[in-house]
């Protein structure tokens, strides 16, 4: 048989490249934060098949993980193959049917985000909202509620852009209330900040693998409680996700292990070490540690004479927003550190696009150490770069 004759190849993309060489960074921003080496040792594993009874195993280890560090018995819980934003996009998928109300409660980027979701799965998106800074009341949270009678709440527990941790207690009781489910962005809490879902009676939360939980971005942990199975249960059509169907995936996850995707592997194998290390240290003691960092932080950022944004009983141990002194080119500062200290630093979102930077302690970063490093780096660096403001320049 004559063999085809194909086209000459198109060498024009071709590129001569030498083998990776990325720098050491520090990552003190919004995330994702640095791995801890365990993790990627594992993370650097042979892979071995997404149905094999090893892996099966530790599918069912970091399932049960993930429980301790939710505080939940909920059976459906799973690591998303996806980023936290495939997880925060799979609770909505699951649960909204066209012209579903959902309230949500915005203070910030990522309540913009929720909203927007909502919209593609054709809910009818009610929202109320408070300043960047602040946090909502459990009697606005109420009257919304009375107001709107939503069938979900969609609210966010720690808010990456301005450093809130939203007080949760009575909320989940107010939703049964008023039937209506509570879905929960702990993105930024997961594994560093308390968190008590079946006591706050949350219904649906999300996280993400690389902040409190040290490891590498890629998968999106996603909890689903029975009051949510129910509503899932009842739709009357198919999840207009396919990849992110839970009840699918539950197919894979659950007893069945039926295949449904080619699960990211060694993702897993590093997701599993990183939850390892966390009940080895306890929950107790980890979210004592970020406490206690952010605090060494937030004692010596003021010292500095740097004003932060969120009040001390509503900062986030994880996250810490700060003020851009007046005449600082708050970018020029941040590549700076980054080019010459190795250290990134975020800045602001949406409404605080460039008026704060987003300091990050999470997960591993959270050290005595890291704190006392940028603090000094900031003291003396921070001068050359606002010395046109004579009531800063003193400062340092």
């Amino acid at each position: 048989m004559p063999q085809p004759v194909l086209p000459s190849v198109n060498s024009s993309h071709r590129l001569g490249l030498d083998p990776i060489n990325t720098p050491s960074r520090l990552l003190l921003g919004p995330g994702p934060s640095n791995a801890h080496p365990t993790v990627l040792q594992a993370l650097a594993r042979t892979p071995i098949g997404h149905l094999d009874p090893l892996y099966i195993q530790l599918m069912g280890e970091v399932q049960e993980l993930l429980r301790y560090v939710w505080q939940t018995d909920n059976r459906l819980t799973i690591p998303m193959s996806g980023t936290g934003s495939a997880a925060m996009e799979a609770t909505l998928a699951n649960m909204i049917e066209p012209g579903d109300k959902v309230l949500v409660a915005i203070k910030g980027y990522f309540g913009l985000r929720l909203a927007d979701m909502a919209g593609r799965y054709r809910a009818k998106v009610v929202t109320i909202e408070r300043p960047w800074g602040e946090a909502f009341s459990l009697e606005e949270l109420e009257q919304a509620l009375i107001t709107h009678k939503p069938a979900i709440l969609a609210m966010v527990h720690a808010e990456t852009s301005t450093g809130v941790c939203q007080p949760m207690e009575g909320i989940g009781e107010l939703c049964r209330q008023h039937d209506c489910l509570l879905v929960l962005d702990t993105v930024t809490s997961l594994g560093a900040v308390p968190l008590f879902l079946d006591a706050w009676k949350v219904d649906l939360a999300y996280s993400c693998s690389q902040k409190g939980l040290s490891c590498p971005p890629g998968l999106g942990p996603f909890t689903m409680g029975p009051r949510a199975e129910a509503k899932l249960a009842a739709r009357s059509g198919k999840v207009p996700n396919w990849y992110l169907d839970v009840s699918l995936l539950n197919q894979y996850w659950g007893s069945d292990r039926v295949y449904h995707h080619t699960a990211p592997v060694n993702m897993n194998f590093g997701m599993r070490e990183a939850l390892r290390l966390l009940a080895e240290e306890g929950l107790e003691n980890a979210w004592t540690r970020h406490r206690r960092n952010a605090m060494a932080l937030w004692t010596g950022l003021e010292s500095l004479g740097l004003e932060l944004l969120v009040p001390e009983e509503l900062r986030l141990p994880t996250l810490t927003t700060v003020h851009i002194p007046e005449g600082v080119d708050g970018k020029a500062f941040s590549r700076h550190l980054l080019d010459h200290h190795g250290i990134e630093l975020g800045g602001g979102l949406g409404a605080l696009a460039g008026k704060v930077w987003r300091i990050g302690l999470m997960g591993y970063n959270s050290t005595p150490e890291n704190v006392e490093r940028l603090l000094k780096l900031l003291q003396s660096e921070l001068p050359a770069f606002r010395s046109s403001s004579p009531a800063m320049a003193s400062v340092g």
